[in-house]
């Protein structure tokens, strides 16, 4: 479904991102490690067509990613809070992203009435603009606007970030029921190397912009990733 070949980014003649060739598999969750400056965030940026390579492509369905529209269609995504329009109520937010993925009013209640848990009575009716709501709420807005209208790719930049325990628990349930539910192909970046392992089945681990580890999750993974930052 995705496929990355020969992408190279540079900044400043620094070369921030070498990679060969790298596919994700339709369906799966994928995971993305490194410490900062690995060249995570650069990734989904070329991704979703926000900055572009200098050298390379990345193909969604065959369809390269910088000069074709379809693949917006089928992708949801949030990197940071800049995702978010913050003048608005959530309410606000939610219609509107509703109305562009082609959702009805009654489809977006419905929507938001299954992430009531989620939520945790912290987002709706509580008569505030997103930027008077604190950075977990904001994130959780931004997430669940990503996921909004049964997405076929869902792009996450580390999620977990600024989500009190409670709501990291229930993150990681929600991408697993609608990973499962819905075969969605997740892509998840992460400092967070439980949860990461906790929701992945698949991670790669990035160090100075190259493919380090490309590892099939399994018992082993936590304690292996763990070694492998350690050193």
């Amino acid at each position: 479904m995705i496929k990355i070949q020969d992408i190279q980014k540079s900044y400043n003649s620094t070369l921030v991102l070498d990679i060969k060739e790298l596919t994700i598999e339709k369906g799966i969750s994928f995971g993305l490690v490194g410490n900062n400056g690995a060249g995570k965030t650069t990734l989904f940026r070329l991704l979703l067509d926000l900055i572009r390579a200098n050298n390379g492509q990345i193909s969604i369905n065959g369809e390269d990613v910088a000069k074709t529209e379809a693949w917006k269609q089928i992708t949801g995504s949030f990197l940071d809070q800049g995702f978010l329009i913050d003048f608005l109520s959530p309410e606000e937010y939610f219609s509107f992203v509703g109305k562009v993925r082609g959702l009805s009013k009654e489809d977006i209640e419905l929507y938001l009435n299954e992430l009531e848990e989620f939520f945790n009575g912290e987002i709706l009716g509580r008569k505030k603009l997103i930027r008077n709501l604190s950075m977990g709420n904001q994130q959780k807005i931004g997430i669940a606007a990503a996921m909004m209208g049964n997405p076929e790719i869902v792009v996450l930049d580390e999620p977990f970030n600024s989500l009190d325990p409670t709501t990291q628990i229930r993150l990681v349930k929600l991408i697993r029921k609608m990973q499962q539910t819905q075969r969605i192909t997740f892509l998840i970046s992460s400092h967070d190397l439980n949860h990461i392992t906790e929701v992945c089945e698949r991670i790669v681990v990035l160090h100075e912009g190259r493919v380090a580890q490309d590892i099939v999750t399994s018992a082993d993974t936590l304690d292996n990733l763990k070694a492998y930052f350690a050193v």
